[in-house]
C-alpha cells in the first residue's frame, strides 16, 4: 500500500494538481458542509442541482483567477493594487479579512465540537489545538513541503463519498432532484439557493489561486520566470486548466454526496433543522449508524485542517500585496514578518473568537454575506483584468471562457439581489 501511495504521487497526473485541487477541497470546509447539510435535511434531494450548476461557473472564474497569478505573476490584490483606484483594493481586502477570520471561527469551532463528539473533552481546548497546529505548519514548513501536506489532506473529503456508500440512497429520486426539482420559490428556498452558491464561489477562493500559482512560478527550478513564450505558457495554461477542471469538480462531487447523504437520512427521518457541521455529525448518529456518525466527524476535522491555513493564507496574500510587503510560504520568519503575522493574526483572532459571548452561528451567517457581496465586485474586476491586453498581453481569456466567467459573475449577482431582497424583504 505504502508503495502504491509513493508511485502514485510521482505519477505526472497527480504532480499536475495543486492550486486548483487545493483550492477546491478547501471550498468543502466545516462551514460549507453546514450549508450542504442544511440543504439536505431541508430540501432532500431538490437542492442537488444547485452544486452541478455552480460547476462550469466555479471553472471558470477560478481558471480566469489562476490565469491572472500565472500570466502576471502577481496575485489577485497586487494586480487590483495597479490597475484600480485604491479605495476599492482597500474596500474589498478589508471586507476579506473580516469575512475569512469570522469564517476561521467556525471553521475552528466546528472542528472542536467534531472532536469532542469523538473523543469527549472541552470544545475550546480542541478550538486552541487546531489553531496552533494550523499556525505552525504555515510558518515553519517549506512551501513544497505544505503543498504535498495539503494536497494528501484532500483525501479526507472521501469520507462524504464513503458515508453515501454506508446508507440507503434511493438513487432514482436523487437523480429526479437534479433534473427535475420539486421547489417553491418562497423565502425559505431563496435562502438556501443563495446560500449554496455564496459558500460554492467564495472570494477567498480567487485570492488563494491566484496567490498559489505566482509561488508555484518561484519554485520552479532557476528562480521565478514569467512563462512570456508562447510554448512556455500553454504548458501552464493546460496545467491549470486540468488541475482546475479536477479541483472544482472533486469540490462539487464532495459537496453532492453531502446534500445526498443528509438528504437520505436526516431529511428521511424529519430532521430537517441542522446549524453547524458538528450538529449534522450528531444527528446522524442515531439515524445513520456510528460508522456513518464517525466518517462524518473525521471529515469536519480533515477539512478544517485544509481550510481554515487556506483562508488565514489568502487573507495574508491580499493584505501583503496590499502594502507591497514580501510575500510567499517560503520565506524564512525573518524575511517575511508581515505576511505571517497577518497569518497569526487571522487564526489567533478566529480561534479567539470561540471565547467571546458572539454567536458562531450569526457569526457564519454574516460572514456570507460579506463573501457574498464583495464575490461580485471582484469577479467583475477580475474579469474586466481578464479581458485586457494591457495586462495579459496576447494570453487574455479567450471567448468561451470570457461567457463562463460572466456568466458565473451574473448568477452570483443575482443571488445576491436575492439575498438582500429576502433579508430586507
Amino acid at each position: 500500500m505504502i508503495a502504491l501511495l509513493r508511485r502514485l504521487r510521482h505519477h505526472p497526473a497527480v504532480k499536475d494538481l495543486g492550486p486548483g485541487l487545493i483550492t477546491g477541497a478547501a471550498d468543502d470546509d466545516p462551514s460549507g458542509i453546514a450549508t450542504y447539510s442544511q440543504a439536505g435535511a431541508q430540501f432532500g434531494y431538490n437542492m442537488l442541482w444547485t452544486v452541478v450548476v455552480t460547476y462550469p461557473l466555479m471553472v471558470g472564474i477560478q481558471m480566469v483567477s489562476a490565469r491572472l497569478g500565472c500570466i502576471t505573476g502577481h496575485g489577485l490584490a497586487a494586480n487590483i493594487k495597479q490597475h484600480l483606484p485604491r479605495w476599492v483594493l482597500f474596500t474589498i481586502v478589508g471586507l476579506l479579512l473580516v469575512a475569512n477570520t469570522i469564517n476561521i471561527a467556525a471553521d475552528i469551532a466546528a472542528m472542536g465540537q467534531a472532536t469532542q463528539l469523538l473523543l469527549g473533552g472541552s470544545v475550546h481546548l480542541y478550538s486552541v489545538a487546531f489553531g496552533v497546529v494550523c499556525l505552525v505548519l504555515q510558518v515553519f514548513l517549506s512551501y513544497r513541503t505544505y503543498v504535498q501536506y495539503l494536497k494528501w489532506l484532500t483525501l479526507s473529503l472521501l469520507a462524504y463519498v464513503a458515508v453515501a456508500f454506508t446508507i440507503h440512497v434511493p438513487w432514482f429520486e436523487a437523480v429526479r432532484g437534479i433534473v427535475y426539482p420539486s421547489l417553491t420559490l418562497d423565502g425559505a428556498t431563496l435562502t438556501m439557493i443563495v446560500a449554496v452558491f455564496g459558500t460554492t464561489i467564495s472570494p477567498y477562493l480567487f485570492f488563494w489561486q491566484a496567490a498559489q500559482e505566482v509561488e508555484d512560478l518561484r519554485s520552479l527550478p532557476g528562480g521565478p520566470a514569467l512563462p512570456h513564450r508562447m510554448d512556455v505558457a500553454r504548458r501552464h495554461l493546460r496545467r491549470i486548466k486540468r488541475d482546475t477542471y479536477i479541483g472544482m469538480g472533486f469540490s462539487n462531487l464532495v459537496a453532492l454526496f453531502i446534500i445526498l447523504s443528509t438528504a437520505a437520512t436526516l431529511h428521511a427521518a424529519g430532521v430537517t433543522h441542522i446549524e453547524t457541521a458538528a450538529q449534522a455529525a450528531e444527528a446522524l448518529r442515531p439515524v445513520a449508524g456510528e460508522f456513518t456518525f464517525l466518517l462524518f466527524s473525521l471529515g469536519i476535522i480533515g477539512t478544517g485542517m485544509l481550510a481554515v491555513p487556506v483562508l488565514a493564507g489568502s487573507a495574508a496574500y491580499a493584505v501583503a500585496e496590499t502594502f507591497h510587503w514580501r510575500t510567499g510560504l517560503d520565506l524564512r520568519l525573518e524575511d517575511g514578518k508581515e505576511f505571517y503575522a497577518i497569518i497569526c493574526c487571522a487564526t489567533v483572532v478566529g480561534a479567539a473568537l470561540n471565547f467571546t459571548s458572539i454567536n458562531a452561528i450569526q457569526a457564519l451567517f454574516w460572514s456570507a454575506v460579506i463573501n457574498g457581496v464583495i464575490a461580485v465586485p471582484i469577479m467583475v474586476v477580475m474579469m474586466m483584468l481578464g479581458t485586457q491586453p494591457r495586462v495579459l498581453g496576447e494570453f487574455v481569456t479567450r471567448r468561451r471562457l470570457r461567457r463562463l466567467g460572466w456568466m458565473a459573475t451574473a448568477v452570483m449577482a443575482l443571488a445576491v439581489i436575492a439575498m438582500l431582497v429576502t433579508l430586507l424583504g
